[in-house]
């Protein structure tokens, strides 16, 4: 999948590189109070249920080894009422996803939870139990995935933000267009603090980079794209393929330097698209640590395989490539002064408003379906009871 989307992300489309009131971006760059209100979601139905009842039943249930319905963990985690209770609410979705049961936590149940943690100051829990997917369920819709990324950045931990936006990367989740500015948003204002990366973080940032801008065909797109492949090219040189794609929704094939070079070419034959000067710049800082660290020679313990170093043997004419592009870009005007950040922001303010309202109102008609499919269980288990007492 990530394979044919690199494909279709190398052609041309037109592209956005209007000039903005920048002292507008500050008014306005986050998501609004109306996507962020939580009245819509308050407003259903309430089960109200007591806690410990349920926990009792829950305990009782696994104590028999029998398993417990997706109904009463949806039912204890929207009756939460506390940090104290939302900690306890994470043991019995532990519970539940290693239980027969797993495969049914059900949307709104993940929905809840991470409104609920974001609701008691418990937006650790949230991120806790997202990247440890696996052993939690947790895999939320890109609204909820919205919701708690701009949580983060309203704090300005952008690096919590990018955290979550990693996870939008390895889950594929960036369908929505919201989610992909807002992840693009946290990316460039995290790497505008110019952290020290590991190489795994670059890798991380790297693929979210690249996967959030394939969807974007406009300056920023390309610009993200562009850093993103170099960030990954630079894991590759150094630590071979198998480091890149391990765990990661990319191409197993090597040659994601000569990728990020090919999106440069695309752009010298492109209109109206250009490329950040700051990311140009640390693309080509890139390439130069690789060709002092011993020539893009692997900095591990094991030796690299055939194929990478084949692609080692590359970096000079890599060298020689970017260089004769970057005199393309020059001479064509397509290499835009401002930085990734900037041209982030420029996007957020353009686009980020027009894109809440179709997000909203989608969400208003998630909310009714799921509303529909949780009367349906409780239905379900209301005729199951009173089959259940016929039959005594």
């Amino acid at each position: 999948m990530a394979a044919s989307i690199l494909q279709r992300g190398l052609c041309p489309l037109q592209t956005f590189t209007k000039c903005v009131d920048y002292r507008s971006i500050a008014r306005r760059c986050l998501l609004s109070s109306a996507y962020t209100d939580p009245a819509v979601w308050e407003q259903r139905p309430r089960d109200a249920q007591d806690l410990g009842q349920l926990a009792s039943l829950m305990d009782r249930t696994y104590a028999r080894k029998f398993p417990v319905s997706s109904l009463v963990i949806a039912r204890f985690v929207d009756n939460l009422s506390s940090k104290e209770e939302v900690d306890q609410a994470q043991y019995y979705l532990f519970k539940f996803r290693h239980s027969p049961n797993c495969w049914y936590l059900r949307d709104w149940t993940i929905h809840s939870w991470i409104r609920h943690c974001l609701k008691y100051g418990a937006r650790d829990k949230a991120l806790y139990t997202l990247k440890n997917k696996v052993q939690f369920g947790m895999f939320p819709d890109d609204f909820t995935f919205n919701l708690l990324i701009d949580s983060f950045i309203k704090d300005k931990d952008f690096r919590g933000a990018c955290s979550v936006v990693e996870e939008v990367m390895l889950q594929e989740s960036f369908e929505r267009i919201s989610t992909q500015i807002m992840s693009l948003y946290a990316l460039s204002k995290y790497l505008a603090t110019k952290p020290e990366l590991s190489w795994q973080e670059e890798r991380n940032v790297g693929a979210s980079l690249m996967l959030a801008g394939l969807k974007q065909e406009n300056s920023v797109g390309f610009s993200a794209r562009l850093l993103g492949l170099a960030f990954i090219g630079k894991v590759e040189l150094s630590r071979g393929i198998h480091a890149v794609f391990h765990e990661m929704p990319l191409i197993w094939t090597s040659g994601y330097l000569g990728r990020a070079l090919a999106v440069m070419d695309a752009v010298c034959d492109f209109r109206d698209v250009k490329l950040s000067e700051e990311v140009l710049d640390h693309v080509e800082k890139i390439l130069q640590d690789l060709s002092v660290n011993a020539d893009g020679q692997n900095v591990t313990d094991t030796p690299l395989e055939e194929e990478d170093e084949l692609e080692t043997q590359k970096l000079p004419e890599y060298i020689n490539r970017f260089k004769e592009l970057k005199e393309r870009l020059v001479s064509q005007d397509r290499i835009d002064s401002r930085s990734l950040e900037s041209l982030v922001s420029a996007l957020t303010q353009q686009m980020l408003a027009a894109c809440e309202n179709a997000d909203i109102a989608e969400y208003q008609q998630t909310v009714s379906v799921w509303e529909a499919e949780l009367q349906q269980l409780i239905q379900r288990e209301r005729e199951t009871k009173e089959k259940n007492q016929k039959s005594i």
